[in-house]
């Protein structure tokens, strides 16, 4: 700095000479690449799988998001720069191939008329892929249950608008239910809570796994699309992984919530519940920051 230049900066206020010399840093440190572009970057070689199962605007219950909800957290988590996938991009990830920085891949459950009303529009929108895991007999009478289901007419459109993006997977054929206080798929009993032999459970297993992957398959109009099954309720046993596998399903998603990684299990993919109407955007974002701290990254 010459004689006169510092003559000046010595006759300056206290906060002005502080403002200078800031101002001189923030440049020197930009022309030196001292200040660099902060990265979007929060996780990479895993997958946040996200659970729901109910949109709507007036049903209320522990599983059940309002549109708004939803919306929120969907867009807030677009804002941090998260990049949402495909099944098909989860599955080539499962065998080694990359997904994007900070991959989530949003899941349902149950098979909801509400996905079609509700959901299907904002994930449209948003340019956001999804996967719905249906019971595939409720398709023979989708208003029968209490809560009304997918028609094969609105998952063929779904299908055809938008080819790769939504997809629809087995959550049984006819097991999502209770016998007594365990879960039908676990439970070796018969409807009645009876106890039966174990080639009778076996046989139970896989006729309800092959009937599932049937109507699957009739739906997507070819066999190997239908490849992943979520478990009801979470609840799951070794005989029945097995027999799932039997029938052609490759994926089994577990309510285990954690990270999915390349190590885990292709049977038990663990998901982060998103559904429940406490979880606000940013907690939802807190929840998934947490879950990654236990991975190796």
């Amino acid at each position: 700095m010459d004689k006169e230049c510092k003559e000046r900066t010595e006759a300056m206020n206290p906060i002005n000479r502080i403002l200078l010399y800031f101002t001189l840093t923030v440049i020197v440190l930009s022309l030196a690449g001292g200040f660099s572009k902060p990265s979007s970057e929060l996780y990479r070689n895993q997958v946040a799988v996200l659970m729901y199962h109910h949109v709507h605007d007036q049903d209320e219950s522990s599983s059940t998001v309002t549109t708004g909800l939803f919306r929120g957290q969907l867009t807030y988590l677009q804002q941090k720069g998260y990049h949402f996938i495909s099944l098909a991009d989860f599955r080539r990830f499962m065998h080694g191939g990359s997904v994007p920085d900070n991959a989530v891949l949003v899941t349902f459950d149950d098979g909801y008329k509400s996905f079609y009303d509700n959901a299907y529009p904002i994930l449209k929108q948003l340019g956001i892929p999804a996967v719905n895991f249906i019971v595939t007999s409720d398709l023979a009478d989708p208003l029968a249950p209490l809560i009304p289901t997918l028609s094969k007419e609105e998952i063929g459109e779904m299908l055809r608008q938008s080819p790769g993006m939504y997809d629809f997977q087995c959550h049984t054929d006819n097991l999502h239910r209770m016998i007594g206080n365990k879960a039908a798929l676990t439970s070796v009993t018969d409807d009645q809570g009876n106890p039966i032999s174990g080639d009778a459970y076996n046989a139970k297993i896989a006729a309800d796994s092959a009937a599932c992957h049937q109507k699957l398959t009739e739906l997507h109009g070819k066999p190997e699309a239908a490849d992943a099954y979520a478990y009801p309720f979470g609840v799951f046993t070794k005989p029945a992984v097995q027999l799932v596998r039997q029938a052609g399903f490759q994926y089994g998603f577990t309510i285990v919530g954690e990270m999915a990684t390349r190590a885990s299990d292709p049977m038990q993919i663990p998901r982060i519940n998103a559904g429940n109407p406490q979880i606000q955007p940013a907690n939802l974002h807190q929840i998934i920051m947490r879950r990654i701290e236990t991975v190796k990254r």
